[in-house]
């Protein structure tokens, strides 16, 4: 269903790409947009290892939201090293690029669970009990990572 990893010597592995996404605060959502063009946007997120999902808080309209109801696959790549080498002519990086389905969270709980981790993430020292005090719950939405990984690195081990 997906291409191989062309170089695969530079794959990382599962538990790397695993600490890629659990360190990473932003990445790049794709979708396919509107007219059949590719729409990329930046945005936070926050990734439940044990679940294997991404998790990201949107606007209840837009064109993230109209794209994914079209077209629920996608893909999302988070940089995690940057590194350019102006005397090798090269830059060395890291990132992982995950390809999966997107869907809206319809669930309450479920909802509130997003919350608590985007939460967690981005506002480690808030009360978890000041965020229940939200009047509506939030339209987060939720982007499935299951379906594959791969993992890219160039140049020597950044860790």
């Amino acid at each position: 269903m997906f291409r191989e990893m062309r170089r695969k010597k530079q794959a990382l592995s599962a538990s790397a790409c695993a600490a890629v996404l659990k360190r990473g605060t932003a990445g790049v959502l794709a979708v396919l947009g509107d007219g059949g063009y590719p729409y990329a946007v930046p945005l936070s997120y926050a990734y439940d290892e044990s679940a294997q999902k991404l998790y990201f808080h949107c606007a209840r309209t837009g064109h993230k939201l109209d794209a994914i109801a079209r077209h629920s696959q996608v893909s999302f790549c988070v940089v995690d090293k940057d590194q350019v080498m102006p005397q090798q002519y090269t830059t060395y990086f890291r990132s992982v690029v995950v390809f999966g389905r997107a869907r809206v969270l319809q669930d309450v709980g479920q909802k509130r669970a997003a919350l608590e981790l985007l939460a967690a993430g981005y506002a480690p020292d808030d009360e978890p009990g000041r965020r229940q005090d939200s009047a509506a719950p939030p339209n987060s939405t939720e982007y499935n990572v299951i379906d594959e990984r791969e993992r890219s690195q160039s140049g020597p081990a950044l860790f």
